[in-house]
């Protein structure tokens, strides 16, 4: 997706999910720039979203991320987003989550 982008991935238990975004984000940018694969020098947006899932979700999961593409011509991110929030019981501030 052009504006976003789903990851699932496992994450050690000696690492926080911050010290894994902030790797993540470091290195791929780097490596986005370092290879020109964008017109204009790419940047991650400060924040980012972290969920859990459970092993008997994993299949279910992986097929949703790399399916992306078609779903997001029927829901946008932002509509998504705010509907996993809510489902889920995640007060949050409108101001803050897609700013």
């Amino acid at each position: 997706m052009d504006d976003h982008a789903h990851i699932l991935l496992s994450i050690p238990t000696t690492q926080t999910i911050a010290q894994v975004m902030q790797t993540l984000k470091a290195y791929s940018s780097k490596w986005l720039n370092e290879e020109h694969l964008t017109r204009e020098r790419f940047g991650w947006q400060e924040g980012y979203a972290a969920f859990s899932i459970s092993q008997s979700n994993l299949d279910t999961v992986r097929a949703y991320v790399l399916n992306q593409p078609e779903h997001h011509r029927k829901h946008s991110f932002e509509d998504e987003f705010v509907s996993l929030l809510v489902a889920h019981g995640i007060r949050y501030d409108e101001q803050y989550v897609l700013g």
